[in-house]
Order: structure tokens, then sequence, then C-alpha cells
């Protein structure tokens, strides 16, 4: 995470080492559904080490003698760890090879079902992590002291620095096709979220620098918790602070497009002035200009079921579960300096 962005809890507490092995990255999809038990699409459940989702696919795909096109998946995973989730296979004749020729050192099948469509983009509930940070130096107390606040309060949802590629490119490559410079397809989706998230981490910055981003302001857009449903502006009340204070609801910031923001009174005067400027201005304009609609993300994140553990005195291992979307990086973010090992 860019160490441009702010903290929510103060300084760092810690300085620590990230992801020397895959192992040291272990993400798990939670399931948005439950496989039907019929129909012609193969539904498996795969651990793979040192494999993104787009080099499994093609072996999938491979695997099972079908185009690309005919395997789904709900997420993307990175390479530089050990990853589990969910693929469909279409299989229309209820027939797949044998399973034990896709199984590899790096690649594993856990389950296998049969479902009746295939799986789409965004079709999970969330994701399991467990880090392990190494060689960490900091003071132990003030270390538990900044995970106990994450724990009890949540953090900034950050958009990761994976949104904005190597050095932060992907905001200038934006800028650059909206004035008109021809990139591929398949490259011009990152850069329209490269955009998107840019303007929403300045909201959420500009709330973080006014102490708003776990409050809310008047003429919110709330967000429930656990689903991507939002209400709002309406009268603040006891009944929105329980909830608030729940966790049960979250104020929110823009993912930009056409319309009319539903945000009023204080919550849009606070979003006017973070994206002022002839950049944000471009970027607001090209994403419209593209099609892309309003909609609204969450400005809070609340890591679920968190833990950590001391394996020695400079290993630190945490545990949680995160919403789709979200990012483990901006956990690693509130506690400090923590830098990835080196790749091949």
């Amino acid at each position: 995470m860019s160490e441009t962005l702010p903290r929510a809890f103060g300084a760092p507490v810690l300085a620590a080492r990230f992801r020397s092995a895959p192992e040291d990255f272990f993400v798990e999809e939670l399931p948005g559904f439950e496989a039907s038990g019929e129909g012609e699409h193969l539904l498996l459940t795969v651990e793979k080490r040192g494999m993104n989702t787009a080099f499994a696919a093609k072996r999938i795909a491979a695997w099972a003698g079908i185009a690309e096109m005919g395997v789904g998946y709900a997420g993307l995973k990175d390479r530089h760890a050990v990853t589990r989730q969910r693929f469909s296979v279409h299989l229309p004749r209820k027939i797949a090879p044998d399973l034990a020729g896709l199984v590899s050192d790096d690649l594993k099948v856990i389950d296998a079902s049969w479902h009746s469509r295939k799986l789409p983009r965004g079709a999970l509930a969330g994701n399991r992590f467990e880090l392990i940070l190494r060689e960490v130096s900091g003071d132990r107390e003030a270390i538990d002291e900044r995970l106990r606040a994450i724990a009890a309060h949540g953090l900034p949802n950050w958009f990761g620095e994976q949104r904005f590629g190597r050095d932060g490119g992907n905001v200038a490559a934006a800028l650059a096709m909206f004035a008109g410079r021809r990139v591929r397809r398949d490259q011009r989706s990152i850069l329209l979220s490269a955009a998107r998230s840019e303007l929403f981490n300045r909201v959420l910055g500009s709330r973080l620098a006014d102490g708003s981003w776990n409050q809310g302001l008047e003429g919110e857009v709330w967000m429930l918790a656990g689903s991507r449903s939002v209400f709002g502006p309406e009268p603040w009340s006891g009944t929105l602070a329980q909830r608030l204070a729940d966790f049960d609801i979250h104020p929110t910031g823009p993912l930009w497009g056409q319309g009319e923001s539903r945000t009023q009174g204080v919550a849009r005067a606070a979003e006017d002035a973070a994206l002022a400027g002839d950049e944000a201005q471009a970027l607001r304009t090209g994403l419209e200009q593209e099609g892309l609609r309003q909609e609204r993300r969450a400005l809070r994140l609340k890591p679920e079921g968190f833990e950590w553990r001391w394996p020695d005195a400079s290993t630190l291992q945490l545990q949680f579960a995160l919403p789709p979307g979200s990012y483990a990086t901006a956990v690693l973010h509130e506690l400090g300096d923590v830098s990835e090992a080196s790749r091949s």
C-alpha cells in the first residue's frame, strides 16, 4: 500500500517483511452459494501455489478440452500466494476427464460438484486470509494495541496498490486514454478501475482527515454490511447511530460514473471538495463518457474473525476475513512499513 495514504490510528508501529514465500499469503474464497448437484457445469474448488487465476483457468480449459471462455471464476487471485478458489467448467455432456490429470505439485483439487450455471464474477461471500509477517521490528505492546484498535473499530477501506499498477502508472495511463490514446480492450477495463479507485481513495482520504470516515455526515448514503445495498440520505437518529456502532451499516464514497450522486448536504460538499481540480475532473469526465454508472463503496472495513499470534518474537501471524473487493493490504498499511520480499 502506498505510504502516501494516511493511517486511521496514527504513525506506523512496525516494520516487517511480507511474502518471503507463497505460504506467507494464504487466501480462500468464501463461496456465495452451494452447488446445486446437477447441471452441465462442473464446479471445481482448487488450491494453487504460485499461480494466478488466469493461468489456472487456461490449465483447466486445456485439461477439459474446451475453450477458455467455458471456464468461469468469481474473483482474481494473485500469483505470489497460496490460494483456494472455485472454477466452473462447462461440460455439456456431463463427462469430466479424470481429475488426476489436472493435479500437479502446484495445483490440487479440493472438491468437485455439478452446478446448473457458469460461475459469474463476484459470486463469492468474501475471502479469508492467513498472513505471515517476518523480521518484525517494533514495540510488541504498541503492535498489539494497534491490532486491538483494528479489531474494535475497523479501518479505512482503501483500494490497494494492485489497482494502480507498477509505480501507480495506471492513473496516468487512464488520463492518456481519456485524452484519446488507444489501448487494448483488456487494458481498458484495468484503467477504468484505476480511475474509479483513485477518485474513491481521494474521498476516503478527505474523510479520514476530517474524522468522518467511520462516523457519517449529514446527507450520507449508507451501505448495508455484507451487501452492496445502499439507502439514504435520511435524518440522523438513535437507530442509525446504533446500527453504525454495531457495524450493520457503513458510510460510503463514490465509484464514479454517469448519473447524479445520491449524497446531499455536508456529505455532498465533502465529496465535491475532495474531487476538485483539473485531474480529478478529467477522471470524472472520462468515466462518464465511457458509460459507467454511479455506484457506492463502503468507506469503512471491518475484518471478521480477526485474530493474531506471535509464533516467535519476530514473526506475526494474522487471520481474518474481508468482504468481496476489499484488500488485505489495507490491514497491513494500518500496522506500518510492510515491504514485500523480492520476486522472481
